[in-house]
C-alpha cells in the first residue's frame, strides 16, 4: 500500500486558501466575538498535520469499502462523502445550536468540505495500490475480516 499523502496535501491546499486568505478576516472576527484571539502562524502546523491525518483516513476508508463497491473514483467519492458526513456534517450539526461560529461561516465551510473531502479521496485513491509490500499471510482473505 502506498502512503496516501496526496489526499492530505490537497486538503492542506484548499484549507490554506480558504482559511488563510478567503475567510481570514471573517474567521478573526468570529473568534473575537467569542473572546478568542485570531489564529497565528504558530498554530498552522497543527492544522497541516490534521489535514494529513484526515487524508490518510479518507484513503483508508476508500480501501476499506473498495471490496464491496469496486475500485475507482466513484467508490473514492463515496468514501469521501461518508467521511464528510461523519467528520464534517454531523460534527457541525452537533455544534450548530451553540452558535460558536456565525451561520454564514458554518454553512460556507461545511459546503466547501462537502466538495473538498470527496475530491481529496479521489485524488488519494489514484495513488493507492493494494497489496504492495504485504507480508506472508496478509493478502486477500487474511486477517480478522475473513473470520467474521
Amino acid at each position: 500500500m502506498t502512503i496516501p499523502v496526496p489526499a492530505g496535501v490537497f486538503l492542506n491546499i484548499i484549507d490554506s486558501v480558504l482559511f488563510g486568505y478567503l475567510l481570514k478576516d471573517q474567521m478573526a472576527a468570529a473568534m473575537a466575538s467569542i473572546n478568542r484571539p485570531a489564529m497565528t502562524n504558530a498554530q498552522i502546523p497543527w492544522f497541516v498535520v490534521l489535514d494529513l491525518v484526515a487524508g490518510v483516513f479518507l484513503v483508508w476508508l476508500y480501501a476499506a469499502i473498495r471490496p464491496r463497491f469496486g475500485a475507482g473514483p466513484a467508490t473514492a467519492a463515496k468514501a469521501g462523502f461518508a467521511g464528510w458526513f461523519v467528520g464534517g456534517l454531523l460534527v457541525t450539526l452537533f455544534m450548530w445550536p451553540m452558535h460558536l461560529m456565525p451561520q454564514n461561516l458554518t454553512i460556507i465551510t461545511t459546503l466547501v468540505s462537502l466538495v473538498e473531502w470527496p475530491l481529496a479521496t479521489v485524488i488519494g485513491a489514484k495513488f493507492y495500490t493494494e497489496g504492495a509490500g504485504m507480508g506472508a499471510g496478509m493478502g486477500a482473505g487474511a486477517g480478522m475480516g475473513s473470520r467474521m
